[in-house]
């Protein structure tokens, strides 16, 4: 399944309607993972490749016997997310780093995050178990 998004805030929700959908995952604590996951990666792409508002977002879906594949493009300005340094969450909130939660929330829910840069799209591959929800909590 494959679906293109214009990369604006106001269509979160259909892009997150159409995962969910595609998906029908009868877990809900999976599906809420998903939700989540899935809505830091289109929103930092909103914010972070299309700084003039203006691009797209293409999500699409794959399914293995007990994983989900979901597949972000855009071709906006490039950016590698998975570069960035993990938060110091030991610290007191008023002494970290703004930033870099959302991302480091998608790491730990994601069985796997891979990012590549090719013919001009960045191209984020998030996979998620569908195996034994307590692997991975």
């Amino acid at each position: 399944m494959y679906k293109v998004f214009p990369a604006q805030l106001d269509c979160l929700a259909n892009a997150l309607a159409f995962i969910e959908n595609e998906t029908a995952d009868p877990d809900p604590k999976r599906q809420m993972k998903l939700r989540l996951v899935a809505e830091e990666i289109f929103v930092n792409i909103v914010a972070y490749a299309y700084p003039n508002g203006q691009g797209e977002v293409a999500v699409s879906l794959s399914r293995g016997p007990d994983k989900l594949i979901i597949e972000f493009r855009d071709s906006g300005k490039p950016c590698d997310p998975l570069t960035r340094a993990d938060p110091d969450i030991s610290l007191p909130v008023d002494q970290r780093e703004p930033g870099g939660l959302g991302l480091f929330m998608v790491r730990q829910l994601a069985s796997g995050l891979s990012y590549r840069y090719e013919n001009g799209e960045n191209i984020l591959t998030m996979e998620m178990d569908l195996g034994d929800e307590n692997a991975k909590a």
